[in-house]
């Protein structure tokens, strides 16, 4: 072995041997094969890479230890936090509370899907976990943060940024909000047959409204465990209808919570949501229905998951380093679908 490969070996090894940093939370991930995949008749869950999709929504749990990692003087500049989170949710606030950890959740809710979201605050978190969930001691500020920049870009330093309508994802992004395409086919897409299903339970039948059970085809929709009138106590728990899944393994893709996902609607003023939620009817769970809403909007019955994408792990950029090459991915973009007239999730009747 000469000096050179000796000296090239030596540094891959260096390379893959250093140890990643330490996450403030850990997320699940459902992986997405079948790249190439043929879409559905709706024109939608094409995704030519294999990428991983969250195993769950994003928790109450987790968005507390985000927002105690960004806002740790509680002076909240970008409006990750709102008072929603606390009336309809878990989320409390309490500015006597130390630095850091102003932020909390109810006992017992910490599994519970974050809702009241909007979307700027999902593409926020999603920067976050692509800069590796930094903690602040001082509160960020617009030159030295984790949300403004990473798997998106947002203008501004505003809770609405200056370029909301105009943000897609950047080159490079690796933890991020799911494109269409890449919740659809997640909810959808049954590898085995090489088709789509209805529903995002792994089935063509609509699934059965009941409270939390391993019984498949089973959701948290039309009211079954609470509703409008108190929405914290209308949501279950991620993961907890244990016999149902979509074709992948991914949990609570219908029913709970509407998701968040990048598409700007036609409007060019509002983003798309799917899935359904603990108030909607099982139609709303179709894979020919999409829904959108205003992305300063927190809803109560809106959260999401995030995405991971293909792009060069440490590993793979050792092994570039050592004359090996990677494969470069690529983005599709499909249609419009009809979408519900008045341009927001169905509300409950109060």
């Amino acid at each position: 072995m000469n000096r050179l490969t000796a000296t090239l070996l030596f540094l891959c090894a260096a390379i893959l041997a250093t140890p990643a940093q330490a996450s403030v939370i850990t997320m699940s991930w459902t992986p997405i094969g079948n790249p190439g995949n043929a879409a559905d008749t709706t024109g939608y869950g094409s995704v030519p890479y294999s990428y991983n999709i969250g195993t769950y929504d994003v928790t109450e749990g987790q968005y507390v230890a985000f927002l105690n990692s960004n806002d740790p003087n509680g002076t909240d500049p970008l409006g990750l936090y709102n008072t929603g989170m606390t009336n309809y949710g878990g989320v409390t606030f309490n500015s006597g509370n130390a630095n850091g950890s102003m932020y909390s959740v109810v006992s017992g809710d910490g599994q519970l899907p974050i809702n009241c979201v909007t979307w700027y605050d999902t593409i926020r978190f999603a920067n976050w976990m692509n800069n590796g969930q930094p903690v602040f001691a001082t509160e960020p500020t617009a030159t030295n943060n984790a949300t403004e920049n990473g798997a998106y870009t947002l203008l501004g330093f505003t809770p609405t940024p200056s370029n909301g309508n105009s943000i897609t994802r950047n080159n490079g992004a690796t933890v991020v909000l799911p494109s269409e395409n890449e919740w659809y086919k997640a909810a959808y897409y049954n590898p085995a047959t090489q088709s789509y299903f209805t529903y995002p339970t792994s089935s063509n039948t609509a699934p059965t409204a009941t409270t939390p059970t391993s019984t498949p085809n089973s959701a948290n929709y039309d009211d079954a465990v609470g509703d409008g009138f108190d929405p914290s106590a209308a949501l279950t728990a991620v993961g907890a209808y244990l016999g149902t899944t979509s074709p992948y393994g991914a949990y609570d893709m219908g029913g709970d919570v509407w998701q968040w996902n990048e598409e700007l609607y036609v409007d060019g003023e509002s983003r798309d949501v799917r899935g359904d939620s603990f108030d909607g009817v099982g139609g709303y769970m179709e894979s020919s229905f999409s829904s959108d809403d205003d992305p300063s909007d927190g809803y109560f019955s809106i959260g999401f998951r995030v995405a991971s994408v293909p792009e060069p792990s440490s590993f793979l950029l050792a092994l570039i380093g050592c004359g090996a090459a990677i494969l470069l991915r690529k983005r599709v973009r499909a249609a419009l679908l009809i979408r519900r007239p008045g341009g927001r999730p169905p509300e409950p009747v109060l």
